[in-house]
């Protein structure tokens, strides 16, 4: 089986860009209950995930994350109606662009099954002496 070619959205506007791996970390943080836990789950370190957030909430013009400090109770982080409300759209996007390139994407993925080219090494004969 061959893999499926993919389509990915991103979002450019004056204050910043958003795409996949943006929405990703705010499901992550949504589904995980914390900015750690997110980090972990997508595979950032917890300073690179800050600097995500910083570039969504830039992005939106507001906070897209609250975040509760831990202590005793532990911290945690949930999405703001904002931050909610950028992930649906964002989906809805996806998902329409999806539906309308269909047709294209399955001759882009013939294409690209097609023309398989040889690495490197293979192929070469090897040299003696």
């Amino acid at each position: 089986m061959t893999p499926e070619t993919r389509l990915s959205i991103r979002i450019d506007s004056e204050m910043g860009k958003i795409g996949a791996r943006e929405i990703a970390f705010l499901e992550a943080i949504e589904s995980q209950g914390s900015i750690s836990g997110a980090s972990r789950f997508t595979g950032l370190s917890y300073p690179g995930a800050r600097l995500v957030i910083k570039g969504i909430n830039k992005a939106l013009g507001e906070p897209a994350v609250s975040a509760v400090k831990g202590g005793r109770e532990g911290g945690g982080a949930a999405l703001t109606p904002a931050g909610t409300q950028l992930v649906q759209l964002y989906r809805a996007i996806e998902m329409r662009v999806q539906a309308v390139a269909l047709p294209e994407r399955r001759e882009l993925q013939k294409t690209c099954t097609r023309k398989r080219y040889p690495s490197k090494n293979r192929g070469q004969l090897k040299r003696s002496g």
